[in-house]
């Protein structure tokens, strides 16, 4: 068995997609962070970076004490090599395309979009500056997307990890305003992933009400909770010089 410390935002999707693409049994462990359930020291010990989501085997692979994995890339690899190599290409050009576009997701498409989410729906009003970076950013690597998917059905070529990986990030763009439009390519890969069983399955839990409008009114202690003084306590290494960071609901 293995447990999904869990929250149902892009990087948690990627998860719960994957594992029921393999079919590996798994059971969810939800998370308020708006409350800061994921702040606690026994969080911590599974994933010190403190972040969502992570998992724990119970059965890993090689036998031994339960293990845990954090990042949601590497659970994909991890839970790829469980499920006997699943949805990573045998060959080695098709697994280094995987890897490499899994990358990508991971250093670009989710950070940058990241950054735009954090800027456009939940930073204090007259940030233009960070609006327009990483708004710029998010729809730069939108196109970059694209133009992978108008040679190819699916990142890799087949299906794989790295659709596994873009896709629930490329769904989250409604939040930040950002029309799929411009991107037929991307629209029909967006289509045809959502269709696939084990993708209805996996996104049926939905987010915090709060947190599905374009620009949620959190109290001050759940922004704490997710950008501020509690975040940085939560680490186990709060820093006297670190900045203030504030906004007034």
């Amino acid at each position: 068995m293995i447990d999904v410390h869990f929250v149902p935002t892009p990087n948690g999707r990627k998860v719960t997609i994957m594992l029921e693409e393999v079919g590996l049994p798994y059971r969810v462990i939800p998370y308020n962070m708006l409350e800061g359930e994921h702040l606690t020291p026994e969080f911590r010990r599974i994933n010190p970076n403190g972040r969502l989501p992570a998992i724990v085997d119970h059965e890993p692979i090689g036998d031994g004490a339960p293990f845990a994995v954090m990042e949601s890339g590497a659970i994909l690899l991890y839970l790829s090599e469980k499920a006997g190599g699943a949805l990573v290409p045998p060959d080695p050009r098709g697994r280094s395309e995987a890897v490499q576009w899994l990358m990508w997701q991971m250093a670009g498409l989710g950070p940058m979009h990241g950054q735009a989410h954090h800027f456009i729906r939940y930073a204090p009003e007259g940030q233009d500056y960070g609006v327009a970076r990483y708004g710029n950013e998010a729809r730069r690597l939108l196109s970059v997307l694209e133009a992978r998917l108008s040679e190819t059905e699916y990142l890799a070529g087949d299906y794989s990890v790295a659709d596994i990986a873009a896709w629930p990030w490329v769904g989250a763009t409604y939040a930040i305003g950002f029309e799929l439009d411009p991107y037929p390519a991307t629209r029909r890969w967006m289509a045809s992933i959502a269709e696939r069983p084990a993708v209805k399955r996996a996104t049926e839990a939905k987010n915090a009400a709060n947190l599905q409008s374009r620009r949620p009114v959190l109290t001050p202690e759940q922004w704490s909770n997710l950008f501020g003084e509690n975040m940085l306590k939560g680490s186990g290494v709060a820093d006297p010089q670190a900045g203030s960071l504030t906004r007034t609901p």
